[in-house]
């Protein structure tokens, strides 16, 4: 994985993205020399900007197969979804060119040789992803890690890694730690494996002993390029959440891991008023119209408010369309199929668009646009009451999306309420404006593909 703007990304990833958006430019060129000639697709290239066009349709084909989700590792592991997710996503394609041609005419591309090229690139893209699906689970392409320590969170990384290969680790061997070992003859077996099998990171969780740590032996690893690590941080690359049972009160308070720059929540703020205000501006017709269609379909005001946490603990109000009846007990969590829904609320509910008015929130300072989902304070009151460290989330304001919310989905239970903190207190950690336009990213993405909506 590599990391910008405190954003882990999968290599993978990146590499499947880059090899495809060239696959698709060769496709689309072979097409041009098929259908014009290699003399005059030359010529189109170089006097018609062709170049442009062909380059606009490569984006498009990119970003369709991003959103549906074909640069998700994971996916690649069933080669039925992977085909299911492609014709799903050359659909979207050519609806999405279409409407772009029909704009924006003066970006047409030739149709024959547009059709020709895309149906190239999607035959190329699934042969690609199959000899990709193999390739990623080949030693030669895996980088070798080995953990080290009796800590709970290296058996926590042994599991996910030996489940999800497709990351790119491959566990070679878990050095563990009992009341008998040697700390001597400990340092000796991870100085072997590191030399047999090419050992490239080091994962350390030493539990209560951390007395028994071979320091010397560490260091020189990493000044041999070995890459050395509390557990905690590499569960948190292969997760993108923290893990809540290294939390310590010491760690809180005498490390920087959770203060955030005046900058960054600047830039952030500035962002947030900027983009909700625009929002406002652009959805104030289908606003009206959505609170004229709740004031048709049932009693009641159109505007549903309600009491929620916000920064540190303070209370506000939290604007929404209402989607239920007026008089039925609204605090409690809704379902996919809640018989508090109006018929409109129904819809409006699984569309998000209920959470408009929300722009108004962020506008007067009470939520930005990404952050950790703000709860009513009875549930607030719970949760702090049963989760260590549930608190630290309202070190930040709450947002209308989070990277609880794309990473996680719904919570109902104690346990995923407990796991959700652990993505907020992710996004916490790594707080920045990167991460913030990946959020929105991911959001954006789940809105058009209508997931997980409550």
């Amino acid at each position: 994985m590599t990391r910008k703007s405190h954003v882990y990304i999968p290599m993978r990833s990146v590499v499947m993205g880059l090899s495809e958006a060239l696959l698709a430019t060769l496709a689309l060129l072979v097409a041009m020399v098929a259908y014009l000639g290699p003399m005059d697709a030359t010529l189109a290239l170089g006097y018609q900007q062709a170049d442009v066009r062909v380059a606009l349709i490569v984006a498009l084909f990119v970003l369709c197969m991003y959103y549906f989700d074909l640069y998700d590792l994971s996916v690649l592991r069933n080669p039925r979804e992977v085909v299911t997710n492609l014709i799903q996503c050359f659909g979207s394609f050519f609806i999405f060119l279409g409407l772009l041609y029909t704009l924006f005419p003066f970006v047409r591309l030739q149709m024959s040789v547009v059709l020709a090229g895309t149906a190239l690139a999607a035959l190329g893209s699934l042969l690609w992803r199959q000899l990709f699906r193999v390739a990623a689970h080949w030693p030669a392409f895996q980088e070798r890690v080995v953990t080290f320590g009796e800590g709970a969170v290296n058996g926590e990384i042994a599991a996910i890694l030996e489940q999800q290969p497709e990351l790119g680790y491959r566990l070679v061997s878990q050095v563990a730690e009992t009341e008998d070992s040697d700390p001597e003859e400990q340092a000796m077996e991870l100085r072997r494996l590191v030399d047999t099998y090419n050992i490239r990171r080091v994962s350390v969780a030493m539990g209560e002993r951390r007395g028994r740590l071979p320091v010397d032996m560490l260091l020189d690893l990493k000044e041999e390029g070995v890459t050395v690590e509390e557990g905690s941080d590499l569960y948190e690359i292969v997760t993108g959440k923290v893990y809540l049972e290294s939390l310590r009160p010491s760690t809180l308070l005498f490390s920087p891991t959770f203060e955030v720059s005046t900058f960054t929540l600047m830039m952030q703020r500035t962002m947030a008023v900027l983009v909700s205000l625009s929002l406002l501006v652009i959805t104030l017709p289908v606003m009206f119209f959505i609170a004229l269609a709740i004031k048709l379909d049932s009693h009641g005001p159109a505007i549903f408010r309600q009491k929620r946490v916000g920064l540190r603990g303070q209370s506000f109000t939290l604007y929404k369309f209402r989607s239920m009846r007026v008089g039925v007990d609204g605090a409690s969590p809704a379902q996919l199929r809640d018989e508090r829904f109006t018929r409109f609320g129904s819809w409006l509910r699984s569309s998000r668009l209920d959470e408009l008015p929300q722009l108004w929130n962020i506008l007067r300072g009470d939520m930005q646009l990404v952050g950790p989902r703000p709860f009513v304070p009875e549930q607030e009151a719970t949760l702090v009451e049963a989760i260590p460290f549930y608190k630290l989330r309202w070190s930040v304001r709450p947002g209308v999306t989070g990277w609880a919310q794309i990473n996680r989905g719904y919570n109902v239970t104690l346990e995923d309420n407990a796991e959700k903190l652990a993505y907020d207190l992710f996004y916490i950690k790594h707080f920045s404006i990167g991460l913030d336009l990946l959020i929105i990213f991911q959001t954006v993405k789940t809105l058009l593909l209508g997931r997980g909506a409550r």
